[in-house]
């Protein structure tokens, strides 16, 4: 048996030197994109309702102002049934309601940390409230009054199938990865533009249907009518696979990249799918809202808890990044004189 006389030349150190600082700076932006928006929140102008005679929400408002520090903004409504249907249709959070029997109004189905911190305003204005009672009592020698409760009232109650409210927000992460995996497979499998418009219409459908049956029907973290349901995951991985085909049709194998990059790193960490968009700094939690993750993450707990809000915004976000999407391939078609695109070569070695 005969044996080389040269070497096997190993890696220089200078390629290994950066090769490794080059992960570790990937896994740096890893930690800081998915723990910024958790270590930075900070609520901020959360909007919640107040109604009762003009004297009490004045003094509430400078009360809940001053004790907030910013972290709720009031609005004045006409009466108790005015901040229920302001709830109901997302246009609050939640209601302080003022008068001979004080109460608070929350809505845990549209996140427990806002019900959380209207919880604290509630126990906050109970002992202002009774401190204000007896003041007056003592002022005009009677006897003191009895104490006065601030009943907290969940008007949109979570579901006994997802008590702790995680449902929507864990499947937020598996749902973008999802639409992620389908439009890097279907960029690397199929060759030709329009058969990958194809693939993608046909894997959100069908994504759409067994996902919507998974969280809604056997999880029980929808709530939402299934067919709902199904076309709001559909259009979701549609809107996040199809700019990664689209891309990838136009300029190669580098749009690839567009997914982990502005679908994972981007758009995920500030889709406010765990707590609302005014928690995250300030305009983040907005911005997250024009990308599909935080699109469907709202658009998925209007179907399930606020079916009398306005949906209109995400639905149009979604099918605006599908539609985009899918239209790029389309260019990418023409472009190329209907023919297979310049990766055709690198698809059929992959």
């Amino acid at each position: 048996m005969s044996h080389p006389d040269a070497t096997t030349a190993h890696t220089p150190l200078a390629r290994v030197a950066a090769l490794a600082l080059a992960l570790v700076a990937l896994v740096g932006v890893l930690v800081l994109a998915f723990s910024w928006p958790t270590v930075t929140i900070d609520p901020k102008d959360v909007a919640v309702a107040i109604t009762g005679p003009e004297s009490a929400v004045a003094a509430a408002s400078e009360a809940i102002d001053e004790k907030a520090d910013g972290a709720v903004a009031l609005e004045t409504v006409a009466d108790r049934d005015a901040a229920v249907q302001a709830i109901e249709q997302r246009d609050v959070y939640g209601a302080v309601i003022l008068g001979e029997k004080p109460e608070v109004l929350v809505a845990s189905g549209g996140g427990l940390a806002v019900a959380q911190l209207l919880t604290g305003v509630a126990a906050s204005l109970q002992e202002g409230v009774n401190a204000q009672a007896q003041a007056a009592a003592a002022a005009a020698g009677a006897p003191a009054p009895d104490t006065i409760v601030v009943a907290v009232t969940d008007v949109v109650p979570l579901a006994e199938t997802d008590a702790r409210g995680t449902g929507i927000a864990t499947a937020m992460f598996p749902l973008v990865l999802g639409g992620m995996i389908g439009g890097i497979a279907v960029s690397i499998v199929v060759i030709g533009a329009l058969r990958r418009v194809f693939a993608v219409v046909v894997y959100g459908a069908a994504g759409g249907l067994l996902l919507a049956w998974i969280l809604g029907g056997w999880f029980g973290s929808l709530q939402g009518d299934y067919w709902a349901d199904a076309a709001a995951i559909g259009l979701t991985l549609i809107a996040i696979a199809a700019p990664i085909t689209g891309l990838v049709a136009l300029i190669g194998r580098a749009g690839i990249a567009f997914g982990p990059v502005v679908m994972l790193l981007f758009a995920n960490p500030l889709s406010a799918a765990a707590v609302p968009k005014e928690f995250l700094l300030a305009p983040w939690g907005e911005v997250g809202q024009w990308f599909p993750p935080g699109a469907a993450a709202t658009l998925l707990r209007d179907l399930s808890y606020f079916p009398e809000a306005d949906a209109t915004f995400p639905w149009l976000v979604l099918g605006a990044w599908a539609v985009g999407g899918l239209l790029l391939s389309v260019v990418g078609h023409f472009r190329t004189a209907g023919g297979a695109e310049p990766d055709a070569e690198a698809a059929v070695a992959a």
